[in-house]
């Protein structure tokens, strides 16, 4: 599907199948979030750029590479993002995070915008928005105008299960993003709920109703 990527490695869809799982707990749902994210974080960094620079091992001088000085902004969606976020951080260390909040309007249901706060350097830095879910796609198509506005020109969206539905918006919106998820659904039910999806990521992360 042109710019998605569905990550299919086993120990993704091994713990993504216990994500799902009803009977999968708040501390057991998430320790696996923050372990499929930082699986997930290795596939999104795939094309980092490397340099070679001399090092000294402890046998003998010695031409390696590292990555090519490339800043990288994480922007978790409010609040279910924020489940992401420790996972990514243990492979990417060095990266800074923004954060984007955003509620639907009960009238409208659209999203609005209430807090946004990006490192300083935008204009310099890839970005990785983090969403578990993307399900109409209002909040992560928003989430990244907002970015966008601000400067930003490289973004990608990482998303644990995504349904047609939202990924069709993205793609009409910013069809220069990258998608990248563990998994892409059947469909949204009459709710707007993914399907087989796995819920409300929000509530089983933090414990709520």
């Amino acid at each position: 599907m042109g710019n998605v990527f569905v990550l299919d490695h086993p120990l993704i869809q091994h713990k993504l199948t216990h994500i799902r799982d009803v009977n999968t707990g708040t501390k057991e749902f998430r320790q696996l979030v923050d372990e499929v994210a930082g699986l997930m974080a290795f596939e999104i960094t795939r094309d980092l750029p490397l340099e070679e620079i001399q090092v000294k091992t402890p046998v003998a001088e010695a031409t390696l590479k590292v990555i090519a000085g490339k800043k990288l902004g994480l922007v978790p969606i409010l609040r279910a993002g924020l489940g992401m976020v420790d996972g990514i951080i243990k492979m990417i260390p060095a990266a800074k995070i923004g954060h984007v909040g955003l509620y639907r309007d009960p009238e409208t249901l659209k999203p609005v915008e209430y807090y946004v706060k990006l490192p300083t350097d935008v204009e310099e830095r890839d970005f990785i928005v983090i969403d578990p879910m993307l399900a109409t796609g209002g909040s992560a198509s928003a989430a990244i105008t907002s970015i966008k506005n601000r400067g930003a020109k490289n973004i990608k969206l990482m998303c644990l299960v995504a349904a047609p539905e939202g990924v069709e918006v993205l793609q009409k919106d910013h069809p220069d993003v990258d998608i990248y998820l563990a998994a892409l659904d059947e469909k949204l039910d009459d709710h707007g709920y993914i399907v087989p999806g796995l819920g409300d990521a929000g509530d089983r992360l933090f414990g709520t109703k």
